[in-house]
């Protein structure tokens, strides 16, 4: 994945004038991701690293700039292209309690995309899929017919992994995937998108405000801060060496 120049800005009416005020989310960024890596991507609440992500993927256009995917710009795709983008390109949702439909039990929710992208001949396969699927996130065949109010927020999201990877992506982008866990909770879901990573060869963008998450997972690492690149390099370097004082006052801020 290669983002050059990527700008991203929102207009708010301002109360009592009506006037139009720009909000600049993100400010002229561009970095090169390549195969089976994983970029971290970090910074403070509200420094347009969400923002980001969801330009890469295609579920807001950029304002200015261009990403290219496997060297095709993808920033001007029309709907059945971006269709076939989505299969290769996915995200890993923050809240486990709001990306699982309520009334869906975990097998339609895991066979719905499937059946959407033309994965498995028939739905006999896709559950045979979804089951296996499952196993490999860590929960057993029951789970195919429980619904998402009776699983733990650890459970949910290994149901949104496990969903990720059903389209067989190429690139994972996981948004504060951790976050809403609990930290012994946390480390189980690291761990298992580790393990993926090496069983399927998945390139992830993974994005933290929790430097001590993002140290754990990334090979390379990007600092925002207010919409724009503070610092980026090896995320081992980083740690070691920042350059700059915001990057480490947040190193700092890490509890020991």
């Amino acid at each position: 994945l290669k983002v050059q120049n990527i700008a991203k800005s929102y207009f708010s009416t301002v109360r009592f004038f009506g006037e139009k005020q720009e909000v600049k989310a993100v400010r002229n960024i561009s970095f090169e991701v390549f195969e089976s890596e994983t970029l971290g991507l970090v910074g403070e609440s509200g420094c347009g690293k969400s923002t980001l992500g969801r330009v890469i993927i295609q579920l807001e256009k950029a304002t200015k700039g261009s990403i290219f995917y496997k060297g095709k710009e993808i920033t001007g795709l029309k709907r059945k292209e971006l269709r076939s983008l989505r299969k290769d390109i996915q995200l890993i949702f923050q809240d486990p309690y709001s990306s699982l439909h309520p009334r869906k039990v975990i097998g339609e929710a895991l066979m719905e995309p499937m059946e959407v992208h033309n994965i498995g001949n028939s739905k006999k396969e896709r559950k045979e899929k979804a089951t296996t699927l499952l196993a490999r996130v860590g929960l057993d065949a029951s789970y195919f017919y429980r619904y998402p109010h009776e699983l733990s927020g650890g459970q949910r999201q290994r149901i949104g992994i496990a969903r990720t990877i059903a389209m067989e992506p190429k690139l994972v982008i996981c948004d504060e995937s951790v976050s809403a866990l609990d930290i012994s909770v946390q480390a189980q879901v690291l761990n298992l998108l580790n393990e993926l990573k090496e069983d399927f060869g998945f390139t992830y963008i993974f994005i933290s405000h929790d430097l001590a998450v993002v140290k754990y997972m990334a090979d390379q690492l990007l600092v925002m801060n207010d919409g724009a690149i503070e610092e980026i390099g090896d995320a081992d370097e980083i740690y070691a060496n920042p350059v700059k004082e915001y990057t480490k006052k947040l190193i700092e801020a890490i509890p020991k």
